[in-house]
């Protein structure tokens, strides 16, 4: 058992369908109308999933926003690469109903803002793109992930954020 959970003690639902990893702890849940519930930990968002539940890590949240007692996720997803860097295509909103937030909606914004090393807004064309160097929960150092505009050319988005990671990874070139 680790410190946390001796401290505080096991925050974990009685009836919560996921399955943690070792010493993942849970911060804090929220019931979610309708059944399941959301759950903080360090590694990411657990969020109902069918039968069960499943973990949207902290770097993979594009979005999330607590208003009127609903909780509104915008789940990112690794699209491609562009080098070092992580193209990332954003999914639907999904919306949960908290009865009961408790601290749930200030400990998800603290971990995806805490997520978050740099941001870049780069106009390109009509549209433009989100560089966003993020921590990876449970890695070390970060990674480059660009987000496109909606419209806006993918292809062009990815040589640049080629040519961006290069030059972290390498900053004298």
């Amino acid at each position: 058992m680790s410190f946390l959970r001796r401290l505080l003690g096991d925050r974990t639902p009685a009836d919560f369908t996921g399955t943690l990893a070792p010493g993942e702890d849970v911060v804090d849940s929220a019931p979610v109308e309708g059944g399941g519930y959301l759950v903080v930990t360090a590694l990411g968002l657990w969020v109902p999933a069918g039968d069960g539940a499943r973990r949207v890590g902290w770097h993979l949240v594009g979005k999330a926003t607590w208003s009127d007692g609903v909780f509104t996720l915008t789940e990112s997803e690794e699209a491609g690469t562009a080098g070092a860097a992580v193209v990332l295509a954003d999914r639907p909103p999904v919306r949960f109903r908290l009865p009961a937030p408790g601290k749930v909606p200030r400990e998800a914004y603290q971990r995806v803002e805490g997520s978050i090393r740099s941001r870049h807004r780069q106009e390109i064309g009509s549209g433009g793109a989100w560089f966003v160097q993020r921590k990876v929960p449970g890695r070390d150092g970060s990674v480059l992930q660009v987000r496109p505009d909606p419209g806006t050319d993918v292809a062009l988005v990815a040589a640049i954020a080629e040519q961006a990671a290069a030059k972290l990874v390498n900053p004298g070139e």
